[in-house]
């Protein structure tokens, strides 16, 4: 199938790199750390989140700074050799203008950044959680980077694997393409599903992308 767009947004952790064993690895840590209850931390969703989000389900607020700081240090040091490029990525973004793409993740930019310098890549717009108010579901992410991009968001094309964050992509309007690399294909609402990036491949014609999705 053949889509024409002028960006393309992607989340990053578990669309274009793979560190969910990274982020597990460091949550259960952190938790042991923090006293949380094995029932506690079973029940909160850690995928496609942000941290002070996830924190703030399982503690009080005057413990949220320093509990997010310490999990801030344990992921970073996790990133040389826990993080990955999952299949396609590197494929599909080779030949994209960095004017025609972003990364919208929910980790804050000094991890985001790491993570995708593991993996070689390194976008010329990058939204975080440094940067937004509320996070994936709410539209706001999504909407701040084709803002940036200076694009209209029902011409944007985002690329998600969490159901937060396709719930904010639908939410800012815009079209989605659900990746099966996280959770099973009957939990994501998305207009294209596919396994992953290497079904994808795009080219830049005429200041915008044409994609051609195998889904």
């Amino acid at each position: 199938m053949k889509i024409s767009a002028d960006a393309l947004l992607f989340d990053n952790d578990g669309t274009l790199v793979s560190s969910m064993g990274s982020v597990v690895r460091c949550w259960t840590r952190w938790a042991e750390e923090y006293g949380v209850s094995a029932e506690d931390f079973a029940r909160v969703e850690l995928h496609g989140r942000p941290a002070d989000d996830i924190i703030g389900d399982l503690l009080p607020a005057e413990r949220i700074a320093a509990a997010r700081a310490r999990i801030d240090e344990l992921e970073l040091a996790d990133v040389p050799g826990g993080v990955k490029p999952l299949p396609g990525t590197a494929e599909l973004l080779a030949g994209l203008p960095a004017a025609l793409w972003a990364v919208v993740t929910s980790a804050n930019g000094e991890l985001a950044r790491a993570r995708l310098s593991e993996v070689g890549l390194c976008p010329g717009t990058l939204i975080s959680a440094d940067d937004i108010t509320r996070g994936k579901p709410d539209p706001e992410p999504f909407l701040l980077a084709a803002e940036r991009l200076g694009v209209d968001p029902a011409r944007c094309v985002v690329f998600e694997d969490a159901p937060a964050g396709l719930a904010s992509a639908r939410a800012a309007g815009m079209r989605t393409v659900a990746l099966t690399t996280t959770v099973t294909r009957t939990e994501l609402i998305a207009d294209w599903v596919v396994e992953d990036l290497s079904a994808v491949s795009a080219q830049a014609i005429d200041g915008g992308v044409e994609l051609t999705v195998r889904a």
